[in-house]
């Protein structure tokens, strides 16, 4: 299952997890990425509290926890080549993945035809 946020944020979930990154709309508006902090594995992430830091040669634009809960796994691959989340923001372009504290918390958030609307 797919959510999005109104920060122009993805959440694919499965069961209690959810793999979380930024959408290729918000890839786009930032153009080409040349730096990301992602948090820590095991850091507690508040719902609505800055999560990572992405950078462009534009600006530099928190990525915010769309749900509160635990990292369980931050993308190596997207440190080290920040570039390649611009490539494929929504598949290997990943930032985190988190366990949700309550699994009921997604039930505000968009779905992907709610989101393609308010991305025009």
């Amino acid at each position: 299952m797919l959510k999005y946020t109104d920060e122009h944020e993805w959440l694919a979930i499965e069961g209690d997890v959810a793999t979380i990154g930024i959408t290729t709309h918000a890839a786009e508006q930032l153009g080409d990425l040349v730096f990301v902090e992602l948090p820590k594995v095991g850091a507690k992430l508040v719902k609505g509290e800055a999560a990572a830091v992405v950078e462009s040669v534009k600006a530099a634009s928190d990525v915010f926890a769309p749900v509160s809960g635990e990292v369980t796994e931050v993308n190596e691959a997207a440190v080290s080549d920040p570039a390649s989340i611009g490539t494929d923001p929504q598949g290997a372009g990943w930032l985190y993945r988190l366990r949700l504290d309550d699994v009921a918390s997604l039930d505000g958030l968009m779905d992907e035809a709610a989101y393609a609307a308010f991305a025009k």
